[in-house]
């Protein structure tokens, strides 16, 4: 499943619990679905634990979150994702999410987490070999 630039997608369903006394997903209940794709997404190019990264960590520094449609208990969902850009030590997500069966797309993110020397709490460069797993999916779609 694809929606260019997004090569990735990982599918979740709305339980009761992400849902509010109106009824609908809860506005807080989307970054947990998008940490799920985030997750598959790393899980896939194999960089949910890179020995390159050593004992650094990538951390959330900032999120922007736009919500265009309502999701209800038990739609199924396709949260799009893809790593739209790559600073020297950041990262920078993009995510949308999709409404199954009917493609309507309600909610729409960017997410940009920092690595960091967690020792020290200060950030560090993105290795190279991290870099070229990410480009090598990514293609020309990955700002750098």
């Amino acid at each position: 499943m694809s929606k260019p630039p997004f090569k990735f997608s990982a599918r979740t369903r709305v339980g009761f619990s992400d849902t509010d006394a109106q009824g609908i997903v809860y506005y807080g209940r989307y970054l947990p679905y998008f940490d799920l794709a985030r997750v598959e997404y790393l899980r896939q190019l194999d960089l949910l634990r890179p020995p390159e990264l050593r004992d650094d960590e990538f951390v959330m520094r900032a999120c922007a979150i736009e919500y265009l449609a309502p999701a209800v208990f038990d739609d199924v969902i396709d949260i799009y994702i893809r790593l739209a850009r790559l600073g020297r030590t950041s990262a920078t997500f993009e995510c949308a999410a999709y409404r199954v069966p009917d493609d309507v797309l309600m909610v729409t993110a960017t997410q940009t987490l920092v690595l960091v020397d967690l020792e020290e709490r200060r950030a560090v460069p993105i290795p190279d070999g991290y870099r070229e797993r990410v480009r090598a999916f990514e293609g020309d779609d990955l700002e750098a």
